[in-house]
């Protein structure tokens, strides 16, 4: 783990998806692993924190994260772009070096038994809270964060700092079509 990279408590992990990035889901159960982009990610709840995510039933991280009952969603970089665009294009049941030939690489947090991506601004180890008719009828998944990390060099006090962070640090929004956009800047009008 990276030395950079601090645990979020789980009352502010819901900051972390609240700006609507593109996030990367990955899972491992049975030997394999696999990582797949998602556009369509969501805070849920606060208490204990909870997220949606959509993924497709053709997707190998779908079958990973439900036979395992846990899964990763995390928040990729501007530096990360090309890398995010390649495993949300290449299915893991048509390349089965997709991982590799992206570029992915892995990486272990202490007490989870889950594959993390490395370079990453903000990770969330989620139970799956198993909901069948939603799951099959619109491809949504609840998962519950049971815990969060991120980047402190972008994400500190609670807080995204992409105004004065590296802009290779900041979120990726997906249009369509191979395009993103990144994070802007920030304005700010609450009192405090």
């Amino acid at each position: 783990m990276a030395a950079h990279i601090r645990p979020v408590p789980l009352e502010k992990a819901y900051r972390l998806l609240n700006h609507g990035p593109t996030v990367l889901v990955s899972a491992r159960h049975g030997g394999a692993e696999d990582v797949m982009a998602a556009a369509w990610a969501c805070a849920l709840d606060y208490d204990p924190p909870k997220l949606t995510v959509v993924l497709d039933s053709a997707t190998r991280t779908r079958d990973l994260a439900q036979d395992a009952g846990v899964f990763v969603i995390q928040v990729p970089t501007a530096a990360q772009a090309v890398l995010t665009h390649a495993v949300g294009t290449r299915s893991l049941h048509d390349h089965p070096h997709k991982l590799r030939d992206a570029g992915v690489e892995l990486f272990e947090m202490p007490e989870h038994d889950l594959p993390f991506v490395a370079g990453c601004s903000a990770w969330l180890a989620c139970r799956l809270m198993p909901e069948p008719s939603i799951q099959n009828r619109y491809d949504l998944f609840v998962g519950e964060v049971v815990a969060a990390w991120a980047d402190d060099r972008v994400f500190r006090d609670g807080r995204w700092m992409f105004e004065s962070a590296d802009p290779s640090l900041r979120s990726l929004h997906y249009v369509a079509g191979g395009h993103f956009y990144t994070i802007g800047e920030a304005i700010d009008v609450a009192s405090e």
